[in-house]
């Protein structure tokens, strides 16, 4: 049965043919995913969990790079939980307590409604991003919603909510 593993929703073929009826959904390197850039520069996002690619609502996830000197907006979420894994650089997040250094290995659990900004200064930054469930909105505090618009590689708009 090796090989009968169907295209993935994205118009890709998987990297690895998985046989038919295989609990696991797809295996693809993140280079085969697709790009997205915010309109606000320096952030760019690759989801690997979504409805168009898994199919899906239950969670989000996705990669996250910040160029130096880059920041979300202060904004919360209604609806959902937030996890952040930091892979590689440093930063801070921003709470209503103040500014928390994280880097490499820091796991980071935001509650639903708590406010919150990750920023950086020197150094680019890398992390893991989970929302739980995908059925969410986010509210902007300071910013605009300009934050909440990133662009496609062909140039599609797709709005976070």
């Amino acid at each position: 049965m090796e090989g009968s593993f169907s295209t993935p929703s994205w118009g890709r073929e998987a990297t690895h043919s998985l046989p038919r009826g295989s609990p696991l959904g797809y295996i693809v390197h993140e280079s085969e995913l697709e790009r997205l850039v915010s309109e606000r520069p320096g952030r760019e996002r690759v989801f690997f969990v979504s409805p168009a690619l898994a199919g899906t609502d239950k969670f989000l996830a996705g990669h996250m790079a910040y160029q130096p000197g880059t920041a979300s907006p202060y904004h919360y979420h209604e609806g959902c939980e937030h996890f952040q894994l930091i892979l590689e650089g440093s930063g801070v997040v921003v709470t209503d307590e103040g500014q928390i250094p994280v880097g490499p290995g820091t796991f980071i659990f935001i509650h639903e409604g708590e406010k919150h900004q990750m920023k950086t200064e020197r150094s680019a930054l890398k992390f893991l991003e989970f929302q739980v469930p995908n059925r969410f909105k986010t509210v902007i505090l300071e910013g605009g919603d300009v934050d909440l618009r990133w662009f496609h590689t062909d140039g599609r708009l797709w709005t976070q909510t």
